[in-house]
């Protein structure tokens, strides 16, 4: 039995303390010590309880700042696709408007302007038939707006059945998407009282939706189709132009129309911008409403999310709050109601500062990093690339290629998709070594600093593990390079250790202390995840 079983390191630490005088001293009782507190005379600070005085605030920014450096660096987080830098100049916007609350319109007239700003660039950005008739709102982020994405189309299908004189209650709606949805899509399911239809995935299809065989699942109930432009597994564009094209046949066969609202979380700051010419968005009559996550590829800071409807019909009236108590007449249609302001002018600050160009640029830098990553790779042999952004798109034929050559700096010649690198061993690795799980390259790249996950593929593909990288803005070509220089340090010493299960057993054990249990479900008290993107992500 491994030694972390017997020993408890907190109780080591309360035996170890010094005890005043002959009284025994056996606990902290959770209590927070630290040097500071000698330095300015202060007690103890309890850990799980409103101390009964406070400290002053340079000592606790102190305390508080050297307990969070033991958080992982937002830099070498290569798990998320969170963004996690912006100009100092954006900084300055934040804090000047930090006390701001989006939903005074009346008091902050002037924010209100720069967030319907920010709907009708989108709208024009998304191709909406008109942007003054395109309506929208600023969520905290992708979860958020794909409820109400999701809330709008349930409405309209209920309406449509009551006008019909059929029940909207047996069987009930159902929604569908693929098995490799993100979590946030599942959550509005289960929220809504929708039955969620997964559409199981494969490496055929992908990874991601098959719309051929989402029509399996489609009918009368069905208020809409999710198809996500950016999958969290494997980065690739589930095909909202074929999906649209086979819901446009069932229509005309069956009468029903299924709208799609498109989960564009981290796509819909990629595509316009790296493959403009790419047919995902509103160019689609079939797609209703999109959102898209400003705190991704938006560039922004975490906590601004994004949803637009095509136009004013696709939001039904009574899912709008008109509120008269706040100074004026305002209208809301958010599931939350106070939110911060400084989320929505740091995106308007990126709109303005970045434009179309510069996003284009981070866009395109980020994707060819993405490429490097991934040949680099497949060349050490020891990998398998899933993701298929450094591959040659489908339409360019190998009789083009042969005539013109291949430009490997036109993103138009590759297969579209987000910069995401999903990876895993190449079975010519695994049969010469199959001792060596894969779990433990995250573990070993963690003790250097990169966080970068090993988890399951959806439903299906569960078996199949993959390691996942989001290269985003932060991941210059140096990064990459230092990145796959460990990645191959990893793998080599993995190889050439004589038990390398017993030297990593101890190291993917992780730390055993009361901060791992305090204030934490016990295992088991979630339901079960019905295969979408409920893991690290």
């Amino acid at each position: 039995m491994a030694l972390s079983k017997h020993l408890n390191p907190d109780r080591l630490v309360q035996a170890a303390k010094d005890n005043k005088g002959k009284s025994v001293h056996s606990s902290t009782n959770h209590h927070s010590v630290n040097a500071y507190g000698a330095r300015y005379g202060t007690e103890p600070i309890p850990k799980y309880r409103l101390p009964s005085k406070g400290v002053d605030a340079e000592t606790a920014y102190q305390v508080i700042h050297d307990e969070l450096s033991l958080d992982g660096s937002p830099a070498l987080n290569l798990a998320s696709f969170v963004n996690t830098w912006m100009p100092k100049e954006a900084n300055q916007l934040m804090l000047e408007n930090i006390s701001k609350n989006l939903i005074d319109q009346d008091e902050y007239p002037m924010t209100q302007v720069l967030h319907t700003r920010c709907i009708s660039m989108l709208a024009e950005l998304w191709h909406a038939p008109s942007t003054h008739q395109a309506i929208g709102t600023a969520t905290t982020g992708s979860s958020e707006a794909v409820q109400l994405g999701g809330l709008a189309m349930k409405r309209i299908w209920q309406d449509k059945r009551k006008a019909a004189g059929k029940s909207i209650h047996e069987p009930g709606p159902n929604i569908v998407m693929g098995a490799n949805a993100q979590v946030a899509l599942e959550k509005f399911a289960r929220y809504f009282d929708v039955e969620a239809r997964l559409v199981p995935i494969s490496e055929e299809s992908h990874y991601r939706l098959d719309p051929r065989r989402a029509m399996e699942y489609v009918d009368e109930n069905t208020i809409g189709v999710f198809v996500i432009l950016g999958s969290t597994y494997t980065g690739h564009y589930e095909p909202v132009k074929e999906m649209a094209a086979l819901l446009d046949e069932y229509e005309a066969k069956t009468g029903h129309s299924v709208p799609i609202h498109v989960d564009a979380a981290s796509g819909g700051f990629i595509a316009p911008f790296a493959t403009p010419k790419l047919a995902w968005d509103f160019r689609l009559p079939r797609v209703v409403s999109i959102n898209a996550s400003g705190h991704k590829f938006g560039l922004s800071y975490v906590g601004v999310g994004w949803v637009v409807w095509r136009a004013k019909e696709f939001l039904p009236k009574d899912l709008i709050f008109e509120l008269h108590y706040l100074g004026s007449t305002e209208y809301s249609f958010s599931l939350n109601f106070s939110r911060p302001a400084h989320p929505v002018i740091a995106q308007y600050f990126n709109f303005v500062h970045l434009a179309f160009e510069g996003y284009r640029n981070v866009a395109l830098q980020d994707l060819k990093n993405a490429r490097l990553l991934s040949r680099a790779l497949e060349k050490s042999g020891s990998f398998t690339v899933l993701s298929d952004i450094h591959r040659p798109s489908d339409t360019l034929t190998t009789a083009i290629k042969s005539t013109v050559g291949f430009n490997e700096e036109n993103v138009e010649n590759y297969v579209p998709g987000l910069p995401v690198v999903s990876f895993r061993f190449s079975d010519a690795f695994k049969a010469k070594y199959p001792d060596v799980q894969q779990k433990w390259v995250q573990v070993l790249l963690r003790a250097k600093g990169w966080i970068v996950p090993n988890y399951g593929l959806a439903p299906d593909l569960q078996q199949v593990e993959i390691l996942r990288v989001v290269v985003r803005e932060t991941m210059t070509a140096v990064m990459v390079d230092r990145l796959v220089a460990d990645i191959i340090e990893v793998m080599e010493g993995l190889v050439q250790e004589d038990t390398p299960m017993h030297a990593l057993a101890v190291l993917q054990s992780g730390r055993k202390t009361v901060e791992s249990y305090h204030g934490r479900l016990d295992a088991g008290s979630g339901s079960k995840p019905n295969g979408t993107y409920a893991r690290q992500c």
